[in-house]
């Protein structure tokens, strides 16, 4: 292929044709010998294939912050290569800069970082490295197709976890928590909890901690000492269904989703319960299983690539999962909407048997916008959409009185609250001793 110099000296020798007394003779001898030279200098160019590629840098970034990616290009052929390099990248990969300036002597390595910053979380994948080599005199060059770009092209994966903002929740979470657990405040009494030990009675003791028995063998008024439920099973349920791609506020459902189940998660783990987690709808997407507070960390990268499908989700199959990987009792927290034909065409007929055995609590994100529209009525167009919206709410409050009918507990609240609320009512089920 050839540059714009050979196209710019053949017009430069077309404006010298007045001064020939037989242009056209000349216009042809003209083109013939830049092309002559543009072809000796496609034959000097360096092939691109004389040159090895590899990666370092980043593998996994959080969204909202930046990653560094280094391509290094060594020459291994004989002679220097100059010429331009596209490190290409999917755009949601937030590539700074792509193309840079190739001059590399034999035998020697350049560095190219490229800084990216994705504007979407999952997997951000490198696309395909292009080198144009030049000729001498730059008329011409050599670039690699591709078949062979992809050949030379070393692969390179960046992970772009969630930005978990809802961890900003966290002090006042773990604060509580620490209350309820007694290291800031007195362990308390409480149906449920576990004993811990006996211990001598002082003023302000509830007087039906009192164990009369122990009493009755010692000198002194003894009474239980109560200590809050550890090791219990908090299961964290996503529905990556066709209901999770709808956005509320400036983000889609899912990933408020993932965000309150992530700190759910994190404050579990650090309260000593065991953790799970699925993501499902046709089949499962994700599973992480307890492994202390290393749960977390697995979760990010879990929860990374999921993506809505447009699928309808199939409670039947999310039942049997949690049925069949937990045979102890459980809090198990379903993400999911609160659509009236999902709720009672799949999930309802499939609820008693695991509400039957564990307790369940159907966490939905409301929109705000659906209050705002029913309070609207400044024109015509507002009132039927505030009846829109009115008939909207009614209809999710009656699959709220029908889940609340089988045991089952709901938050329904919008986004920016959502993940607090959900942790919230985990800690008061905690400090209760109903988990």
């Amino acid at each position: 292929m050839i540059t714009w110099r050979p196209v710019a000296l053949w017009a430069a020798g077309i404006l010298t044709l007045p001064a020939w007394p037989s242009p056209w003779p000349v216009l042809w001898t003209w083109l013939v010998v830049v092309a002559a030279v543009a072809l000796a200098d496609w034959l000097l160019a360096v092939p691109p294939t004389a040159v090895h590629m590899w990666r370092t840098g980043d593998t996994v970034v959080r969204l909202g912050n930046s990653a560094e990616v280094t391509l290094h290009v060594r020459n291994d052929g004989a002679r220097p290569i100059r010429g331009r390099v596209r490190d290409a990248w999917t755009p949601s990969a937030g590539a700074e800069n792509e193309r840079y300036l190739l001059n590399l002597p034999p035998r020697a390595t350049a560095t190219l970082t490229t800084r990216l910053t994705p504007v979407r979380r999952g997997d951000r994948h490198a696309a395909t490295v292009t080198i144009r080599s030049f000729g001498p005199m730059g008329f011409a060059y050599r670039q690699t197709g591709n078949r062979a770009a992809s050949a030379l092209t070393p692969r390179w994966r960046v992970r772009v976890l969630p930005p978990f903002h809802a961890r900003r929740h966290l002090p006042e979470k773990l604060a509580r928590l620490r209350v309820i657990d007694g290291t800031v405040a007195m362990r308390g009494g409480g149906q449920g909890t576990e004993f811990d030990a006996l211990r001598d009675y002082v003023p302000g003791d509830d007087v039906r901690s009192i164990d009369w028995r122990a009493s009755a063998r010692s000198q002194s008024i003894v009474v239980k000492n109560w200590r809050v439920e550890r090791d219990r099973r908090v299961v964290s349920v996503i529905d990556t269904g066709r209901t999770s791609a709808v956005r509320v506020g400036d983000e889609p459902r899912l990933d408020a989703q993932i965000e309150a189940c992530l700190l759910l998660s994190t404050v579990a783990a650090v309260a000593g319960d065991r953790v799970d987690a699925l993501a499902v709808d046709t089949e499962v997407r994700a599973a992480v299983q307890s492994g202390g507070k290393s749960v977390v960390p697995r979760l990010l990268q879990a929860m990374s690539p999921l993506e809505p499908a447009l699928v309808e989700t199939d409670f039947g199959l999310v039942v049997s999962e949690v049925l069949r990987r937990e045979s102890k009792r459980a809090l198990v927290v379903l993400f999911t909407s609160l659509e009236p034909g999902v709720i009672t065409e799949s999930l309802l007929p499939s609820l008693p048997a695991l509400a039957s055995r564990h307790r369940v609590i159907v966490a939905a994100v409301s929109d705000p916008e659906v209050a705002r529209l029913r309070d609207a009525n400044d024109s015509p167009l507002d009132v039927y959409r505030a009846a829109a919206a009115e008939q909207s709410l009614l209809e999710r409050g009656k699959v709220t009185a029908a889940l609340a009918r089988h045991g089952v507990e709901v938050i329904d609240e919008p986004a920016d609250r959502f993940a607090s609320l959900v942790v919230d009512r985990y800690l008061t089920l905690k400090a209760t001793g109903r988990l």
